[in-house]
């Protein structure tokens, strides 16, 4: 894995960390009209990808608990208030998964990879790939979010 990928995807974990900082819990749930999703949902939703595309791919066990999944998996939508609790937790997935996965890519966990085809039509056949598309996908949420703020 390139240092940079690993550079990048810290970078974008520090500016989602400042919107569970900056805007209130009021804020952080708000659907404004013409969207589907929050502030917040971006946020759960860009953890239980990470850890799908890089854990699950590589046959490994999720850090994360099958309901935090299943809250913020690809084709939910936010159905309840998240309290500060959950925001909290979100919070600290945040950098602790960062943490988590550079260790366990130092530590040689990572053996394996079951390639597979994005939604978006992006071929993922190693796990270079995965984090290359993680990247990716949470800059596409990152600015879902720029826009988002605006209506908060």
């Amino acid at each position: 894995m390139t240092a940079a990928i690993l550079k990048t995807w810290e970078t974008g974990r520090k500016l989602y960390s400042e919107y569970l900082h900056k805007y209130s819990l009021e804020q952080l749930n708000k659907i404004p009209a013409g969207f589907n999703n929050n502030l917040v949902w971006n946020i759960g939703h860009i953890i239980v990808a990470q850890q799908s595309l890089i854990y699950r791919l590589s046959n490994l066990e999720m850090y994360i608990s099958e309901e935090l999944f299943n809250t913020y998996k690809p084709g939910s939508i936010p159905t309840q208030h998240t309290t500060r609790e959950e925001v909290d937790e979100l919070s600290g997935f945040l950098t602790l998964l960062v943490e988590k996965t550079r260790a366990d890519l130092d530590a040689g966990r990572f053996v394996s990879f079951n390639g597979r085809m994005t939604a978006t039509g992006f071929l993922l056949s190693t796990l270079e790939d995965a984090f290359e598309f993680n990247n990716y996908h949470e800059g596409l949420h990152l600015g879902m979010m720029m826009s988002l703020r605006k209506f908060v």
